[in-house]
């Protein structure tokens, strides 16, 4: 065993590309480290829906260029397999560390397999690099982030020429493709001949964004912003400068791009702290919204004055943002279908319902939002909102953020706010309250555990609430493909378990409704729903052991 990893190492180190890794992994090997080598070498890092997301460092269990050559390699293969032979590749990357070094690779294997490829011009948010694809013809988009994950992470993000994230079967094909990849000296990686785009590529994507707006709509909100250290900042105020929104003022600490992300613990603007200095901004300057991007500028969250909420400031929920904006597009007249992912709020459903417009539920992330046929309008509880498929068929928290401040602006106009309008949505449908119970875990096999005893043993009840029925989702529905997830509906709420695709956390998504007959009912109906919420989460840890 112990020499079956330093032949494995030494293998490995042989042809790494990459003086940083070879160095890291040099010194394991001298050290005689045998836990750190099983670390880097207990198997590979998985190709899948998700593309690859995992910790920076050497060897086949880590993100390094090793294994990105081969990912490329593996994609390239798929491509000319399946028609694409010649055809373009986009790469697109963030700020994070060793981006620019994968994207280069990239590039470098598309080219030596004969495809054509063009890297964006600099690090700028993925929405750009999906709408790219589309706007440049490609058969193909890679983009290299590990969105929100901390920073010692970094992740290979594969789109086709849809301009969707891969879907099964086309995951595992690639995944086979990259696995039959041999030796590193074997694929051809030139030292030049892809393209490197100019600003054109931005400029048409900022000109589309400006077709998510009213002509003529208020653009009164003022906004407090933050990138949280990503690429959000430089897109975001030319996308509000040209929609003619006041210039949002930034969190100073937080608007240039950082690797290191130095002012929050996980740069994720759901996680405890992340927006403290946000909000501190906020306090000063006053504005009508706080609006933050995670790293790559996918996601978008949003913050409002609250007198009731400590500092002054609260946080929407991603399932307040989409109903909101839900209720803009109806209010705007839009026609088409509004899609949401299965761990998201049913009131969105309800919203479609009483505009007289599709509605459909899909499996959990925008590959499969994204490919909803007529789709008008998409969310993901996660922050995540597709506010213009025909330009971008994924989340796009630049475009989101422009259509939630022309909201609050037309609210604004009439004396009235983004609470108010979460208020008439509780009157017209019920109270939905959302929460989630996330567990973060250093041992993948607690998840693995907890999973198992939910399905030896489903509980039978949840806050005193009889569950009606329970669902495992790993064996598909009549609507769904098959994913590891449970679904329990319960007499008026619903739960949701499943795995993070992303991220070591096992993820529970809570839902209660209360029936909310008049305004004067709505503070108990709060108080209602918080408590429900509360006993599902108590009851539900439980359950599952966690």
């Amino acid at each position: 065993m112990q020499q079956d990893l330093i032949t494995q190492a030494r293998a490995w180190l042989a042809e790494d590309p990459d003086p940083d890794t070879r160095a890291e992994l040099a010194g394991l090997v001298d050290a005689g480290d045998l836990d750190a080598l099983a670390d880097r070498f207990s198997g590979t890092l998985q190709f899948g829906t998700a593309g690859l997301r995992g910790e920076l460092g050497a060897g086949p269990m880590r993100m390094n260029r090793s294994v990105v050559i081969r990912a490329a390699a593996g994609l390239a293969a798929y491509l000319e397999a399946n028609g694409g032979t010649g055809g373009l590749v986009v790469i697109g990357y963030d700020a994070r560390y060793k981006s620019a070094d994968f994207a280069r690779d990239t590039a470098a294997v598309m080219t030596g397999a004969g495809l054509r490829a063009a890297v964006l011009p600099r690090p700028l948010p993925t929405p750009v690099l999906a709408y790219a694809i589309r706007h440049l013809g490609a058969v193909a988009g890679v983009e290299v982030t590990a969105s929100h994950n901390p920073p010692r992470d970094n992740g290979y993000k594969v789109y086709l020429g849809d301009g969707s994230q891969i879907v099964p079967p086309a995951d595992a094909e690639i995944a086979a493709a990259i696995a039959a990849v041999g030796a590193l000296d074997g694929v051809p990686r030139p030292e030049s001949g892809w393209e490197t785009l100019g600003e054109e590529v931005l400029e048409a994507y900022l000109a589309r964004t400006d077709a998510v707006l009213s002509p003529g709509s208020p653009r009164t909100a003022r906004t407090v912003h933050t990138a949280l250290h990503g690429v959000g900042t430089a897109v975001l105020t030319a996308a509000f400068a040209r929609a003619g929104f006041p210039e949002p003022v930034l969190v100073a600490e937080q608007a240039d791009p950082d690797p290191a992300f130095p002012t929050v613990a996980f740069p994720n603007p759901e996680e405890p702290g992340a927006m403290d200095l946000a909000f501190a901004t906020a306090c000063r300057a006053r504005p009508d919204l706080v609006i933050a991007n995670d790293p790559d500028a996918d996601r978008c969250a949003v913050a409002v004055p609250d007198a009731s909420a400590e500092g002054g400031w609260r946080m929407l929920r991603g399932d307040e943002v989409g109903a909101l904006l839900a209720a803009h597009l109806v209010n705007r007249g839009v026609s088409g279908v509004f899609a949401e992912s299965i761990v998201s709020s049913s009131l969105l459903g309800r919203i479609a319902a009483k505009a007289g417009l599709g509605y459909e539920e899909t499996l959990t992330g925008f590959k499969w939002i994204a490919r909803v046929e007529g789709l008008r309008y998409g969310y993901e509880e996660a922050l995540g909102y597709c506010v213009d498929p025909e330009g971008v068929r994924d989340k796009d928290g630049i475009t989101a953020a422009l259509l939630i401040t022309e909201l609050a602006s037309a609210l604004k106009e009439e004396g009235r706010t983004l609470l108010d309008l979460l208020d008439d949505l509780a009157l017209e449908h019920g109270l939905h309250a959302t929460d989630q119970l996330s567990v973060r875990v250093e041992d993948l096999t607690v998840i693995a555990d907890a999973m198992r005893r939910l399905r030896e043993t489903p509980p039978a009840s949840l806050a005193g609430l009889p569950v009606t029925s329970a669902e495992d989702l790993s064996r598909g529905t009549d609507a769904l493909p098959p994913t590891d997830g449970l679904r329990y509906h319960l007499t008026g709420a619903r739960v949701i378990v499943r795995p993070s695709g992303t991220e070591p956390k096992l993820k529970c998504y809570l839902e209660a409704v209360v029936p909310v007959g008049s305004a004067e009912e709505l503070p108990a109906a709060r108080a209602k729903g918080a408590e429900l919420l509360a006993g599902i989460k108590r009851d539900l840890s439980a359950a599952a052991g966690i």
